[in-house]
């Protein structure tokens, strides 16, 4: 990203273009590694590819037999991950949207996925499920290569530091543990116990590009910001309404902003620093608001809820 996010930018941050395709209302959106396509799932059963520099929808690609409740950028973009919607299968797909084929399917889950962090460095991706177990899996093989049981939270969580090589997991409320992804059976290096203070349970998490902090999502309207080698509470958020179990905060690539929607459609973003303070808050959309990202290459934010909008700052 050549220019600098600033107070000021997000405070111009206004639609540069929205797109009605879908009839139903977005469930997650992801941006390529090179900041070139955008992707989104909903629950009409469809994925959307779109150009982020052309601001055009490239292609549409139904999946009405399982549904589409998460999607998310491999390395081969425009090859995905989906996570079905249906109760009757649990399966992952890895599929190309270059001519709309399935490539390869991963079974084992045994209740819907919640959760899909793709390694930033290999084939290798994380799912989360109902069924209260994390695995890790490799592209190339239909086998999970690692499985983690979390009996003690209802919805696990599990996310990629930017190096590839460690991951975290919230495996029971208030806790998270760290693993090394070459030595995932051996168990967690570090755990993190009562990082925060009341009872919001744990919907997401993200560790910063720059490897500092780590981003909880909760269902109370809190987000929390944790030092990633510590453990500590650093800052925590509040002012957006969360929109359910599958609002989650994001960082800014340059990991010193946090993005949320809410259940008022608006978007809200904090400062990484001084104590968190809130930034501003964007008119956002028409319903609620629960998907969120900013382009890791690009100035530009695309927000959804079942619309779905290009942000650009503008000018002066």
């Amino acid at each position: 990203m050549s220019a600098l996010l600033t107070d000021e930018v997000f405070k111009r941050m206004a639609m540069g273009k929205v797109f009605k395709d879908n009839t139903a209302t977005i469930n997650s959106i992801d941006f390529s590694g090179d900041g070139e396509y955008c992707v989104t799932s909903s629950d009409d059963e469809s994925v959307r590819l779109y150009s982020c520099a052309k601001g055009e929808k490239r292609k549409t690609s139904y999946s009405k037999k399982y549904g589409v409740g998460l999607v998310r950028f491999t390395h081969h973009a425009p090859a995905v991950i989906c996570a079905s919607k249906n109760k009757w299968d649990e399966t992952l797909r890895y599929l190309s949207l270059h001519d709309n084929q399935y490539i390869r399917y991963f079974r084992g889950h045994r209740d819907k996925v919640v959760h899909l962090d793709m390694s930033p460095k290999d084939d290798t991706f994380l799912s989360a499920s109902l069924d209260r177990t994390i695995r890790l899996w490799d592209l190339r093989s239909p086998v999970a290569k690692g499985l983690l049981h979390t009996k003690e939270i209802a919805r696990p969580c599990a996310a990629f530091d930017p190096s590839g090589l460690i991951f975290a997991a919230a495996t029971k409320n208030r806790t998270l543990k760290l693993f090394d992804v070459r030595a995932y059976d051996r168990g967690p290096f570090t755990t993190f116990k009562d990082i925060y203070n009341d009872d919001a349970e744990i919907t997401a998490l993200e560790i910063s590009a720059d490897s500092k902090h780590i981003l909880l999502s909760t269902n109370r309207s809190t987000i929390y910001m944790l030092d990633a080698f510590e453990g500590t509470p650093q800052f925590f958020f509040k002012g957006h309404t969360s929109a359910g179990p599958d609002t989650h905060a994001s960082f800014t690539p340059d990991a010193k902003f946090v993005l949320s929607g809410s259940e008022t459609g608006k978007i809200h973003v904090w400062e990484c620093e001084k104590e968190g303070r809130p930034v501003c808050t964007l008119p956002g959309h028409p319903q609620p608001t629960r998907c969120v990202k900013f382009n890791p290459t690009k100035m530009m934010m695309a927000s959804a809820c079942q619309t779905l909008a290009f942000w650009l700052p503008a000018p002066t």
